[in-house]
């Protein structure tokens, strides 16, 4: 089955106001740049979005952010976007923050078809007692808050109950692909981009080379998870923005 559509933005063509879409990176590494941009080109809003973090200002879903077109966030990581923070504390969005491993096994326990695990991660905290805020009022109340959840011990030790993630779209980035949808990623940029996939019913991949034929050994995420494939021109693969750029200072002879 040949998935590779021609454009960024016909793969997105029907994503629509009010869907909710897992995006794979890790600040600006792994992510899907393109098929965001395609995504603001259309004007999609409401969306509720699922994503170890919201991009920058004025990069990946931070594009998204800046024209108030995401209603809701679930994420681990707030700080480097000091755009989603002020809409959160003002109340323009509302956010659910998730333990970093706890976000990732519950987006790979909704592609495996497991309604829902139990973790130690955040037992004795708000993340299982419930009344972390998720948004905020115009006069800074919490209007919206966690709710509690299962605490179960096994082998004299807590555990939280957690569920499963699943969205109706995943915008992913890959090294390489084929025609079938079978994916290889590029060292840290792996990160979420595999998890995201399968957590979704649309998983849409931009890849850097799209290729023939990839060896089965090889293959990080196989074509079963993947719907739809749309190879980068070589300037859209060249753009792999720096996050924070460190250099060490230059040595005097």
């Amino acid at each position: 089955m040949d998935k590779v559509l021609p454009s960024a933005a016909e793969a997105v063509a029907d994503i629509g106001d009010g869907a909710s879409i897992a995006v794979g990176g890790f600040g600006l590494c792994g992510v899907p740049f393109t098929l965001i941009d395609a995504l603001y080109e259309r004007g999609s809003s409401e969306l509720s979005i699922v994503s170890n973090n919201c991009g920058t200002i004025g990069r990946g879903l931070g594009r998204l952010l800046d024209a108030g077109r995401i209603t809701r966030a679930m994420g681990s990581y707030v700080g480097e976007n000091k755009e989603l923070a002020r809409r959160y504390l003002s109340g323009e969005i509302e956010l659910e923050l998730v333990p970093q491993g706890t976000l990732s096994e519950r987006l790979r326990a909704g592609g495996s078809g497991i309604p829902a695990f139990y973790t130690p991660a955040g037992v004795g905290t708000l993340v299982a007692e419930g009344g972390l805020p998720w948004r905020y009022g115009p006069d800074g109340d919490v209007v919206v808050a966690s709710p509690p959840k299962e605490v179960r011990e096994f082998g004299g030790r807590s555990y939280v109950l957690e569920e499963s993630v699943r969205t109706d779209f995943a915008l992913v980035r890959a090294a390489r692909g084929d025609r079938h949808g079978n994916l290889v990623f590029d060292k840290a940029a792996r990160n979420f981009n595999p998890l995201c996939a399968m957590a979704a019913r649309t998983a849409i991949a931009e890849v850097d080379e799209l290729v023939d034929f990839l060896d089965p050994d090889e293959i990080h995420l196989p074509g079963i998870f993947v719907r739809r494939v749309v190879a980068l021109t070589p300037e859209q693969a060249a753009d792999k923005p720096i996050e924070k750029r460190t250099v060490s200072k230059a040595q005097s002879e």
